[in-house]
Parts: C-alpha cells; structure tokens; sequence
C-alpha cells in the first residue's frame, strides 16, 4: 500500500525544462492528444509517437475530453518564488504521473483514438481545488482524473455538479467514506481492504483457531484491526477467536500459555509506530525460536528502512501491497525502454501508475459505458484493477496482492 504524500527525490534538470513549458503552454487542440495547463484554447499539433504496443489503426474516434488536476506547483516558478522540499516532491511526482498518463494515451491514439488532455495546476490548496470544481473545460470533460490529495479531493467533490461523470481519485488510498461522492473511483486500494483480504487469506491457508494482534495502544490500529476483525468473524462464523492484546515494552510472556507447541501462531500487527515495532518484533522473533510464528503486518511496512528483511524472513512475514511490478516481463521491460526513450529518464512508481491508469480509463471512456468499470477487470504493468460499487462511495479497486519474504524479498504468494 502507497501514500501520495512521500517525499521524492529533487527534480533533474529536464524536469524543470519541463515544469516551466507546462508554465507557458497552454491547452491544445489537436486531433490526437492535447496537452495543456490553462483554460485558453490554442492550436498546437504534435507528432505521433510510437506506441507501446503496436496494433492496428481502427478509424477516427470521436474526442475525449480529459481533465488531469495534479499539484504541479507552479506558482512556484514565479519571480521572487521558489519550492522547497513539499512542493518540489510534489511537482515531481505530478510530472512523473503526467509523463506515464500521456504516453498511455499516446499509444491508444496511434491506433486510432482521440483524446484531448488538459492539465490544471491544483496548487495542493483545498481552495484552488474548490475554484477548479466550477471551471466550464473541467465541468464539460468526459472525465476528471484527480485531485491528488484527500483534502483538495474533498474540496474538488463536494462542489463539483451537473451531468455525472467520473472523478478519479488517481493515487490516494484515503477511505472514500468521507468523500461522500457515487461519480468517485478509487484506484489506490484502501486499508481497509488490505486487512480483509489478510483476514480471508488467512482463514483459506490456515484454518487456525486462534488469531493474535498485536496492539500498541494508538488509535491509528483501529483502521486495519476492525474491518480485519469484522472480516474474519463473517467467514469463520466465529469459529475462529480473536485474541487482541495491548503489548508494552515487547513483552509477550503472557501469550506464552496460549501458544500451540505444534500449529502455526498467527499474529497480525496492524501498527506502524517505529518504536513499537522495533521492540515488538524482536521479541516475536525470539518466540519464533520456540513456536511457529507467522506473522501478518501493515502494507507500509515495505518501506519502512528500519524493519530488516532478515528478522521479517525468520517470522514468515506476509505484507499486501496494491503494486507488484514484474520487471522481468516484456511489458514492462518495452514499457522502461520507450519511457527512458522518450523523457530519458528511468520511470518511478508514479510514472507506472499514471501509464496503467492512462491506458485503463483511456479505453474505458472509448467502450462508452464508463459507468461499467466495475464489471471491467484490468491487469497493467503495476496494478491490477478489481472494481466494487458502493453506496455513497462510487467505485472501489479492492485488489491487492499478498506478499511474503524470500530470499530476503518481498515474493507474490500464488
């Protein structure tokens, strides 16, 4: 599982020639993919480039609008102005979700389709969000593809009206329950469901009578530790119990005479309080040379530095994450040449992420039933989309993938 909110490494030198020709252009009216950041419309026709993967060219299709609110930062380029660490991790992270976006759609138009991409600069300000919500060019777009951040999001939603259409919410995994909107699709799996399919893949693997989890006593434990236990009680019918236990200091010694001398022991710690962790897992792991431990953890744990893959190994710990790029395939190799090709660069996270969802509601808008996403399942080169509708919260990707140690690396268990 991924935060929007990471800080990433500064921008290199033809990302900042990029930054400020998004600064100076601005919307484009192409036939084929137009790129631009203002309301102002201006002719600018762009060679086709190659695609990803070849196909055949299908007539013309009608154009589709898209609308891309990202936090570019711009302001920033102004005179007397300057980023610092937030808004630079913020703008770098926008031109790498661009840059994959566009190359998505760059490879459906050489086949034929249309689309006409227009980029506004969301400031990461809750109140540019809300001023974008009655812009005529996003309001008349066949799709809006952001805010990026949960509070600009909800700002962006709660005025946004008229015919419905959908908002993506592109990179947070934030609970839409608080967004309140049915037109919202959530590509990012939420926690939520990172902790019931913990709690189905352990009631099919295991079949074990007792689950332990480990708490530290924050609040911020209840988003995994409820919904996984909700989920476990519905499929085991309470047949399997649930022993939750407020650990201080790592002390175990009074799970001790629950243990089994024989069966598996399934622990699930939902925290990720760093020093919690550190004094926890130690002391699991020393009972994991007595008893066999496996143990269950929150996704950020893959990218908390301190949690050693040695220690996590010996307790056969299994992580779910929404992302599981095989670098090894084709796809993905083809995909990292053509990108380091055309923006000569190696692309990161977001730059995958913005491919799979360029490519996905790209074709999706040209099927003309985009409301049916969630009978559409999609495998791209870092996702896998499993949409559920819900009530009030409109489109949910529940997918993810489970993960275990091995060889001291984080494995997708088949």
């Amino acid at each position: 599982m991924t935060s929007a909110r990471n800080h990433l490494p500064q921008l290199s030198g033809n990302k900042w020639i990029l930054l400020a020709f998004l600064a100076l252009t601005t919307v484009a009216c192409s036939p084929r993919i137009n790129p631009g950041v203002s309301t102002t419309p201006k002719v600018e026709q762009t060679e086709p480039k190659k695609p990803l993967e070849a196909g055949p060219l299908k007539p013309a299709s009608p154009t589709k609008s898209i609308a891309l609110l990202l936090p570019l930062e711009l302001d920033n380029l102004n005179s007397g102005a300057q980023y610092n660490a937030a808004t630079l991790s913020h703008a770098d992270l926008s031109l790498d979700f661009y840059q994959g976006f566009k190359m998505a759609l760059d490879t459906l138009a050489a086949k034929g389709d249309n689309f006409k991409l227009q980029l506004f600069d969301t400031r990461d300000q809750a109140s540019e969000a809300q001023q974008l919500a009655y812009n005529a060019s996003i309001r008349s777009s066949n799709l809006v593809i952001g805010p990026v951040f949960p509070d600009d999001l909800h700002a962006f939603a709660d005025i946004l009206s008229g015919p419905p259409k959908l908002i993506v919410s592109p990179l947070s995994p934030a609970s839409p329950a608080h967004i309140k909107n049915n037109n919202l699709v959530t590509v990012a799996t939420p926690l939520e469901y990172h902790a019931r399919e913990v709690a189905k893949f352990i009631d099919e693997h295991y079949k074990t009578r007792k689950v332990f989890i480990l708490k530290s006593g924050y609040s911020e434990d209840n988003a995994y530790a409820t919904p996984f236990k909700n989920e476990l009680d519905s499929i085991s019918k309470n047949r399997t119990k649930i022993i939750a236990t407020l650990i201080q200091h790592g002390q175990l010694d009074g799970l001790v005479p629950q243990l089994s001398a024989n069966e598996e022991n399934i622990f699930v710690a939902p925290s990720t309080n760093q020093g919690f962790l550190m004094v926890t897992l130690k002391s699991l792991d020393s009972l994991s040379k007595k008893y066999k431990v496996t143990l269950f953890g929150h996704p950020s744990w893959s990218k908390f530095a301190y949690l050693k893959p040695e220690l996590l190994q010996d307790m056969k710990t299994h992580i779910t994450s929404t992302d599981n790029a095989d670098r090894k395939s084709t796809r993905v190799k083809t995909f990292i040449r053509d990108y380091i090709q055309l923006y000569h660069t190696d692309p990161d996270y977001y730059a995958m992420m913005g491919f799979d969802e360029g490519l996905f509601f790209g074709n999706l808008l040209n099927s003309g039933k985009p409301e049916e996403l969630d009978k559409t399942e999609f495998k791209g080169l870092l996702n896998r989309y499993q949409f559920i509708k819900k009530a009030g919260q409109g489109w949910i990707n529940i997918h993810v993938y489970m993960l275990q140690y091995e060889n001291l690396e984080l494995k997708r268990v088949e």
